[in-house]
């Protein structure tokens, strides 16, 4: 079941939205202009290694100039593939857009980026001694979901159904396509390569702060969905 769109119209332009997709991509392209060698010393110096920032490893001398703590950041940034960045864009201007929307574009970023962070966090406590680097933007739009999943519930999601020869577009409320995307990272996690805790942290992350985001009943932003209990 892949999210093609949503049905949810917008009250204004997405421009944070936009810009985090637009900064997301110019960082792949310049990762793709590495050798191999070079990607993966740049995914160790700005993704998040839990042993390096646990102080459980000592930080080697050519990363040290780094403040490990930064990479909580700088990994939302990085993307390990085409497909790990087009899956991760596509869920972002699919549901970042209308959280953006509710909560205005200067709460939306501060939302998008502590919800990485707490992720991120999420995935160290985790695995604190692992010495692979995490990167991704998963993190933080796992957050975003999270908001969705309680300001739209009933929104409906254009998703692909794909069964061998059966393909198939159809309309499915939001609250069944996030809670089944979140059942598939619980299912998925201790499965190889992949940060599910990271997943699993952000969403319910997003179910939380939320709550703490929304602009107040009467601000310029208070009209529209409420969260429902």
């Amino acid at each position: 079941m892949i999210p093609i769109r949503d049905e949810n119209p917008l009250q204004g332009t997405p421009y944070v939205t936009l810009g985090l997709i637009a900064l997301n991509v110019l960082v792949y392209l310049y990762q793709f202009t590495m050798s191999p060698q070079q990607e993966m010393i740049f995914a160790y110096q700005y993704g998040v290694v839990p042993a390096l920032l646990t102080g459980a490893l000592e930080v080697p001398q050519p990363l040290a100039w780094f403040p490990q703590p930064l990479t909580l950041v700088t990994s939302v940034f990085l993307h390990g593939g085409f497909l790990h960045l087009a899956g991760n864009m596509l869920y972002l201007w699919i549901f970042g857009n209308n959280v953006e929307d509710r909560l205005g574009p200067v709460r939306f970023v501060v939302f998008y980026l502590v919800g990485g962070v707490l992720a991120s966090l999420a995935h160290v406590l985790a695995d604190p001694a692992s010495q692979l680097p995490m990167i991704g933007a998963s993190g933080a739009i796992a957050a975003v979901l999270g908001a969705y999943f309680l300001l739209y519930p009933r929104a409906n999601v254009v998703v692909l159904i794909w069964f061998f020869f059966f393909v198939q577009l159809i309309r499915v409320p939001a609250v069944i396509v996030l809670g089944v995307w979140f059942l598939f990272q619980i299912l998925g996690s201790g499965g190889p390569g992949v940060a599910w805790m990271a997943h699993i942290g952000g969403f319910v992350v997003g179910l939380v702060l939320i709550r703490f985001f929304l602009p107040r009943a009467g601000g310029p932003r208070s009209r529209g969905p409420r969260l429902v209990s």
